[in-house]
């Protein structure tokens, strides 16, 4: 990745000087920074928020409870795995993070979620066949409302801004369908994913 971004940067520089358009470039890498600054304070202010509720939800026992009625739905993606272990616990909240379109809450039950899950393995830094499991159905992120496109959509002045709540439930849908597939299917084979 770092070879890839570095040398799309380069080209941009360099195609900027030869057509005569450096002051462009020059504006649009400052006004980048700013932006990406801009979103990292934001998303840092975000994440820490859902970290401190994640770990409230923690302590009152909700996270318990929450795993509990997913039991069923863990039992068949991570058969490997106890019910009662902390990974189980961080993938459901995860799961369900995601399920109501709380992305920034999801965050950092995942990576405790990872965490669990790398204490677990019995080869040290190689991903095992829950830990691919997780990410791949993590990434497929099924999502009933998705409230952070909701809110981005909102503040650049949607005319509907949740008009993106049927056809978001439909593609995450479909491609959590097909993640639990696709996970089935290697570990059947065997295979680590």
């Amino acid at each position: 990745m770092t070879y890839l971004w570095s040398g799309m940067i380069m080209i941009g520089i360099i195609y900027g000087a030869l057509t005569g358009n450096f002051k462009a470039v020059t504006e649009a890498t400052v006004s980048s920074g700013k932006d990406a600054v801009t979103l990292c304070i934001s998303m840092a202010g975000i994440v820490a928020m859902w970290s401190g509720v994640m770990k409230i939800a923690e302590n009152a026992g909700m996270v318990e409870k929450l795993s509990g009625k997913m039991r069923p739905v863990m039992r068949y993606l991570f058969p490997d795995l106890d019910p009662e272990s902390k990974a189980c616990k961080y993938i459901s909240l995860n799961f369900l993070s995601n399920i109501l379109g709380l992305g920034w809450a999801a965050t950092p039950a995942g990576l405790k979620a990872m965490e669990s899950l790398a204490e677990l393995e019995h080869r040290p830094g190689t991903a095992g066949r829950a830990m691919c499991t997780f990410l791949i159905i993590n990434i497929s992120s099924l999502q009933l409302i998705p409230v952070n496109m909701i809110a981005y959509r909102a503040q650049y002045g949607s005319a509907d801004p949740a008009a993106v709540v049927g056809p978001g439930i439909v593609a995450t849908a479909v491609s959590t369908a097909v993640a639990v597939i696709f996970c089935r299917i290697m570990n059947r084979k065997g295979r680590a994913i």
